[in-house]
């Protein structure tokens, strides 16, 4: 019997020893550019473990911290730009921690696996909204299934939104 070679991901709760590896992942370079000042997205991240509407997650690769995950209920949020979205959405946004394993096709397929365990638990669509800038971001959701929906402005400034819903049997060919 041959080993099955394709990677393992798993996903976890982020846990308060997680923050020393996510905030040297906050300081890269190819973090930083898309997020904020790491002690204030680390105390985000923080608030976020708490809160009914933001569930931060790591994401292993065979038992090894690879990336972070952070998966979020717009309509839990009274203002959130996106709750024009159809009940049963989710928003995710996820970084990939370690900069020799970006461009290898681990943020499409991590995005892929969790989309499918998120519609499997109930969800209808999946969100996410990379700066229209981040061209690798936007082409490795591309190629997990998203499809660009509209330009938004978020908190965070400029959005490509782009949107993925769940396959229904009538849906299949």
């Amino acid at each position: 019997m041959q080993a099955d070679p394709s990677p393992r991901y798993h996903f976890r709760d982020l846990r308060r020893e997680d923050f020393p590896l996510l905030g040297l992942w906050l300081a890269q370079p190819h973090v930083a550019r898309w997020w904020g000042e790491p002690e204030k997205e680390l105390a985000s991240i923080e608030q976020a473990m708490t809160s009914v509407e933001t569930r931060p997650l790591m994401v292993e690769l065979d038992g090894r911290p690879i990336a972070y995950l952070q998966c979020y209920d717009p309509h839990l949020e009274e203002d959130h730009p996106y709750r024009d979205q159809p009940p049963g959405t989710l928003g995710i946004d996820i970084s990939i921690g370690d900069p020799e394993l970006t461009g290898k096709g681990h943020g499409s397929a991590i995005v892929r696996l969790f989309c499918l365990e998120r519609f499997a638990a109930g969800a209808a669509r999946i969100v996410i909204d990379p700066d229209p800038e981040n061209a690798q971001a936007i082409r490795a959701y591309e190629k997990a299934g998203f499809r660009f929906l509209d330009r938004r402005h978020s908190i965070y400034g400029p959005a490509h939104f782009m949107v993925l819903d769940k396959l229904e049997e009538t849906d299949l060919p």
